[in-house]
């Protein structure tokens, strides 16, 4: 056959096309060699932002067809550069596919501003890097409401009758977590690939909804501050939170975070773990409840706590004493003052 004859293609299932044996198309690989593939798998790979250079190509001469690009999207028939086989997390459907589900004129298109998508960015890398597991817990808090209360009352007022503080539930808990800390000292960590960063201190940090999404800002050293100082940090750092007034420094870092949807009437759920941080408290409504004492049913102030953990940094044994040294300093909160 003369060397100046087109090239033959046969047809494949779908409409493709094997490629011409003489002519390459497809983005170049490692190594210079050409990546032969279908117009609709580049298209495909565009959309779903997959590199044709790591896809297995099924089609004739290694050929990556549309099959191929669909397989990639759930992992399969993935490489690295060295041949080495690698799974990439799925790719979920593209705006179009979206937007083509609903009848036009049926939906308004809000933007996302810049915090939004930091929030999903950094939750999608949560859940796909760091392994969750979670132990849940019943705390009796009727002896820190009977506390609560008697402060408040007792608490010293200005000339013009406005307390010098107002504590609240959540109060009690940031101080009872960065305690808690610091009685298992192994659980105050920060997992790296180099090492475990075990930090001194209980630096907390508290989800605080602002209008479109959230932050974090960080009570730092809990451990040494008062229930009243803790409360007028957070009355603080909220309202500026909120003005989007707080500083860089006010919301970074922290070796644990506290998320509380208990004023939304929420009896349990589970808090994503916030990088860089290896734990997240998430706190549920007091509620009244009936537990059994003795033999006999009464009526108890229980607020259901879940710990989330990173499991690379704490494991199931250091997390549960974690969150049973908690239990037993929100359930008795003398135990904070001494």
């Amino acid at each position: 056959m003369s060397s100046t004859q087109p090239p033959v293609s046969s047809p494949l299932p779908g409409g493709e096309r094997s490629p011409p044996k003489a002519a390459g198309e497809g983005a170049s690989a490692n190594g210079g060699n050409r990546v032969f593939s279908s117009p609709l798998a580049r298209r495909l790979a565009k959309e779903t932002g997959i590199d044709l250079s790591r896809v297995e190509g099924s089609g004739p001469h290694g050929r990556v067809i549309a099959r191929d690009i669909e397989a990639a999207q759930s992992g399969k028939g993935l490489r690295a550069p060295g041949g080495v086989p690698m799974v990439i997390s799925p790719v979920g459907p593209s705006d179009k596919q979206i937007l083509a589900l609903f009848a036009p004129g049926s939906y308004e298109i809000v933007p996302h501003d810049n915090i939004r998508k930091i929030i999903a960015k950094r939750l999608v890398e949560a859940k796909q890097t760091i392994p969750h597991f979670y132990l849940t817990v019943d705390c009796d808090i009727g002896k820190l409401l009977a506390a609560r209360e008697e402060i408040n009352v007792k608490a010293p007022k200005d000339k013009d009758g406005k307390p010098a503080y107002k504590l609240s539930v959540n109060d009690f808990v940031i101080k009872a977590l960065a305690l808690a800390l610091q009685r298992v000292p192994d659980a105050n960590v920060t997992w790296t690939e180099g090492g475990m960063l075990k930090h001194k201190h209980s630096d907390i940090g508290v989800a605080v909804a602002i209008p479109g999404g959230l932050i974090t800002p960080v009570v730092r050293k809990a451990e040494t501050k008062s229930l009243s100082a803790i409360s007028n940090e957070m009355k603080d750092y909220a309202a500026r939170a909120r003005a989007r007034k707080l500083k860089p420094e006010e919301y970074q870092g922290g070796s644990s975070a506290i998320s509380n949807l208990g004023m939304y009437g929420i009896k349990d759920f589970s808090a994503v773990i916030n990088p860089p941080h290896a734990t997240i408290l998430a706190v549920g409504a007091g509620e009244e409840r009936a537990v059994a004492r003795g033999g006999k049913i009464e009526a108890a102030w229980i607020m259901s706590c879940t710990l989330s953990t990173d499991h690379r940094a704490v494991d199931g044994a250091l997390g549960a004493e974690l969150i049973g040294a908690f239990k037993a300093l929100i359930e008795n909160p003398v135990m904070m003052v001494v």
